[in-house]
This record gives C-alpha cells, sequence and structure tokens, in this order.
C-alpha cells in the first residue's frame, strides 16, 4: 500500500473540516475522490501534500508513519500535487518551472543549457505538447498543468494528486490529460484524482472514495458502483445527475443585442433574452463565448451594433454603467473576478448594493447584517458565519456568494458563465433551482456552459458559436450531437 490515512480530523476554529478522514491508495491506481463541496477533499489533500497538518489521525507513507510539515517534507518523499489553479511563476520559461527550486548550480549560476536540454528529454520522454523555451504566461491551462506534471515527474514523485485538472479545458485538452494520466498509471505511479465531471470518472478512475460533511462514507471500486449509488453516498439523498426544470410562459423581451462587433473576437451578433427565459449559448472553447459576455456587461468595448435592457437602448461603456441599468455577470473565474477573497462573506454579499444598507455616504450596519443574513440563508451558504472571509469557503459556496451578489442588487439581467465549474452535482442542483427561481420572477439569464447535458436540460432554447459568430439555435431537448456539429462544423450564419 502506498498511502494510508485513517481517522483524520481537522478544525479551523469552530468549524470541523474533517471528521473521520481515510483513504487508502495503491501504487499504480487511480484513485478517485469524490463529495460535494465542502466535503473535506481539499483538506485531506493538504494534509497528505503538506500543506496543512491534521489535529488527529494516522498517516501511512508505504506503511511508515509520517508528519509532513510542509510541501517541502512530502516531495521529497515523493508526493505531488496538481493544482486546479496553476501555481506556477508565469515570466520564466517551461524548464526553469520544471526545475524550480531543484536547480542545481555552479559557482552560483545555474546552467541554463543543461536545464533545456533535460526539460526537453522529459517532455519528449512523456510526449507533452511543450516547449522547453516557452515563457510559461503564453500556456493554455491545459499547458500549465502538464509543466506541473513534468515538476512532479522529475523530482521523483511516487504519488501525484490532481485537483479538478479538466474544470477550465477543452475536450482535446482534456483526452490529453487522460493520455498522461494512463501513463503514470503504467509506470507504477500512483494517482489521487480529484473531479465533479461525473462523465469522467469511467474514463479515468479504478477505485473510488466518497467524503461527506468531513467523513469517508464509501470506498470500493469504481466498478462496483452505479452513477445513483456514487450521487447518493456523495449527497446523502436522491438527485438526479442532470436537473431537469419546469418551463414557464416567457414574457416581453429584457435583453436585446443587435449586430454587435468587436473584430476579431466577435462578429455581427444578435439575440433576445425574455423575461422568465433561460437562454443558452453553447460552443468550444474560444468561441467567443465570454467574450459575448463581457461585451454586454461593459467590460470590453464593441466596435459596432446596439443593446437594449427592457426596450431601453444603452450605451455600456463599463460595469458601473451595465450593473445601474440591471445587469449582473456570474463570472467563470470566481476566485479572480467573482468574489473578493480577501474580505468575508457578508461584505461580498452587499458589494453590489451598498446604496440599499447605506445613507448619505454612511454605512447602516444593522441594515448591512440583515441582508447578509437573509442571503446566507436564502442560499444555505455552508460558512461559520458572514465574518467568515470568501476564500476560506468551497468552491460552491463561493459560487452561491457570487450569485447572491447580484440577487441582493436585484438585477433584472443575469448573465451566468459556466455557473457550474468546479462545484459538485449537490451544488450545481441548487445553482439551476436558484436560476430557475429568478426566472419565475421575471428575470431574463444567458447562461454559458461547457456541460452539453446541463445546458441542454436547463435552457429554454440554445445559440451555437463558433468563431465569434452564431452557427445556429437549437430548441430545448436538442441532442449533444447536434450542438457539437454546430460548434465544430458548421458556418457561421448572419
Amino acid at each position: 500500500m502506498l498511502l494510508e490515512l485513517d481517522g483524520i480530523q481537522k478544525r479551523f476554529g469552530g468549524v470541523t473540516a474533517l471528521r473521520k478522514g481515510a483513504l487508502r491508495v495503491q501504487a499504480g491506481e487511480v484513485h478517485l475522490l469524490m463529495g460535494e463541496n465542502g466535503a473535506g477533499k481539499s483538506t485531506l489533500m493538504k494534509i497528505v501534500a503538506g500543506m496543512q497538518s491534521a489535529d488527529e489521525g494516522r498517516l501511512l507513507w508505504r506503511g511508515q508513519p509520517v508528519n509532513f510539515r510542509s510541501p517541502r517534507d512530502a516531495a521529497e518523499a515523493g508526493i505531488s500535487m496538481v493544482h486546479q489553479e496553476s501555481l506556477l511563476a508565469p515570466h520564466l520559461t517551461v524548464a526553469e518551472n520544471i526545475f524550480l527550486g531543484r536547480e542545481t548550480a555552479r559557482y552560483g549560476f545555474v546552467p541554463r543549457q543543461k536545464l533545456l536540454r533535460e526539460a526537453r528529454e522529459l517532455i519528449e520522454q512523456y510526449g507533452f505538447p511543450l516547449r522547453a523555451e516557452a515563457q510559461v504566461r503564453e500556456l493554455s491551462p491545459a499547458g500549465k498543468q502538464m509543466v506541473e506534471i513534468c515538476r512532479a515527474i522529475r523530482h521523483g514523485s511516487s504519488l501525484l494528486i490532481f485537483d479538478e485538472p479538466t474544470s477550465s479545458l477543452s475536450e482535446a485538452e482534456t483526452r490529453e490529460v487522460f493520455r498522461i494520466v494512463a501513463q503514470l498509471k503504467a509506470r507504477g505511479v500512483g494517482v489521487i484524482y480529484i473531479t465533479h465531471r461525473l462523465e469522467e470518472l469511467r474514463t479515468i478512475g479504478d477505485h473510488v472514495t466518497v467524503l461527506r460533511d468531513g467523513e469517508t462514507v464509501h470506498t470500493s471500486p469504481l466498478a462496483d458502483l452505479s452513477m445513483d449509488q456514487l450521487i447518493r453516498h456523495m449527497v446523502g439523498r436522491e438527485v438526479s445527475a442532470v436537473y431537469q426544470r419546469e418551463r414557464i410562459a416567457r414574457g416581453p423581451v429584457r435583453l436585446s443585442v443587435q449586430g454587435l462587433s468587436r473584430p476579431p473576437l466577435l462578429k455581427n451578433l444578435s439575440l433576445e433574452v425574455h423575461a422568465g427565459e433561460i437562454l443558452g449559448i453553447g460552443g468550444l472553447i474560444g468561441a467567443g463565448r465570454t467574450e459575448l459576455c463581457r461585451a454586454i456587461f461593459g467590460i470590453d468595448a464593441i466596435s459596432s451594433g446596439t443593446i437594449a435592457v427592457d426596450g431601453v437602448t444603452r450605451q455600456l461603456r463599463s460595469p458601473r454603467e451595465a450593473v445601474a441599468a440591471g445587469l449582473a455577470y456570474i463570472t467563470e473565474d470566481r476566485q479572480r473576478t467573482g468574489l473578493a477573497l480577501g474580505l468575508p462573506i457578508g461584505q461580498n454579499i452587499t458589494l453590489a448594493s451598498l446604496h440599499r444598507v447605506s445613507q448619505y455616504g454612511v454605512l447602516n450596519q444593522s441594515a448591512e447584517r440583515a441582508l447578509e443574513t437573509r442571503f446566507l440563508e436564502r442560499l444555505r451558504v455552508k460558512a461559520a458565519g458572514p465574518r467568515q472571509l470568501a476564500g476560506r469557503l468551497s468552491g460552491g459556496n463561493q459560487q452561491k456568494v457570487a450569485i447572491a451578489k447580484w440577487l441582493a442588487r436585484e438585477a433584472g439581467v443575469f448573465l451566468f458563465d459556466e455557473p457550474t465549474r468546479g462545484i459538485d452535482v449537490g451544488a450545481k442542483a441548487e445553482v439551476f433551482a436558484l436560476m430557475e427561481d429568478l426566472a419565475r420572477q421575471g428575470a431574463a439569464i444567458l447562461m454559458v456552459s461547457s456541460e452539453l447535458p446541463e445546458l441542454i436540460s436547463v435552457a429554454d432554447r440554445i445559440l451555437v458559436m463558433k468563431q465569434g459568430q452564431f452557427t445556429g439555435e437549437l430548441p430545448a431537448g436538442c441532442t449533444q450531437e447536434e450542438i457539437m456539429h454546430l460548434a465544430a462544423f458548421k458556418e457561421s450564419v448572419h
């Protein structure tokens, strides 16, 4: 046995993140670690990787008790973690990042040509689509993850931990990550793989362990478990893997976009979203979906076209003007652009609606607390309280706070960009229920998603993009094949 964890406990102040964490991983297997956001997966892996220490419990590495006090301790033992968000030095080359912290210097100088040569040999050995001399800031998210994998391999890791490795990758990039994981497995490396994308499981995994509320509740070979059983273990109740919403009659047009262009990214785009409607935007990564949201919300200037909200044509030259017009934008990267992670949850909720909790520029703290409490309870955010920092929440709860910020603002038109990225199946159902509730209240929703089953289940109709243009419109109940045909093969329509 490569790794054994038993009875792992971890508390943060008054919050218990882990009660009874347990896990066993063998060399040469891909072990899936599943659970809702907040179940304790990341905390357990941070303990394994030496980023945090356990309060109680036993950790055995190759049969010997260990207590890693730092990531360096874990790395020297042979354990590395490939994070969802890259921790590389973007201004350095691929080769320099691979050897960062492990360089061999002579007379105070690092031999750059030797680094490049050894990096090229490693890249060629594993078939990574990387150039040793390329700067990391030029790489795609998949490329950055491959550099982290190279680092781990070069440093002799026997166990690699992948934390949501494909959450922001295209289908082709995801297949490349799967190929590399299979290659690592064949070489006897143990892999712990955290994912919320249920469709990936059968492709990649051997065994599965499920955490719920800080406790290991199930472990078995993946082949012995049906998808419904897995979901039930994760959430403790029956949840449909794909959310099914009730369609409602749509009202008047709330958002109208006509002839919007921002060459070369966006070309002559027109759409309308009605009250009570969820309009889906499909397409491959790089099709221009996020760029469309940014242009509508006033982040990026457009060269031509008009935007009307509730029948009034608006010149949205900034997010401030978009918010004033009644728009809300739930961005695809909640950590960088959706939330202020260093502020408490409550202040994040009221950030876009300070006018509701202040008068003459003076904050009414009792009104602020009432608004914070109202939305924490409404969205069932799992937290120690409104004073807990947003950065310490799980991904699903961070997404709820990002939505709560705009609910408190009482916006009428919502732009949801990848609303379920990196959150578990239970949290997804709650996010979709919130979206349906908004539609029932007369909001207009534009939803960008790379998850085709979700797009088909949630959207009333779907516009598909390719290379900055719309290639067609599909009704609710269409197939994934129809979406992919428009996204990958069909020429644009005008």
